[in-house]
């Protein structure tokens, strides 16, 4: 996955998840992740699998290439 990616979903995640009022921590929860993967998520710190993409998707109810561009 390069940067530029990695940094629009970064930015998608903590954009979608601010307008839900939710903290990383109630996220990581709903999604039964670890709040610092949802940490190093939103700094662009690490890649992500297509499940957890999937399932980041589906709790926002958006399409998976939304989350990258």
């Amino acid at each position: 996955m390069s940067q530029e990616i990695r940094d629009n979903l970064a930015k998608n995640i903590k954009d979608l998840r601010i307008k839900k009022n939710l903290k990383r921590e109630e996220l990581s929860l709903i999604l039964g992740f670890d709040n610092s993967y949802i940490s190093k998520l939103e700094k662009s710190k690490i890649n992500i699998t297509i499940d957890k993409l999937e399932k980041i998707a589906a709790f926002f109810e958006i399409e998976v290439y939304k989350l990258l561009k």
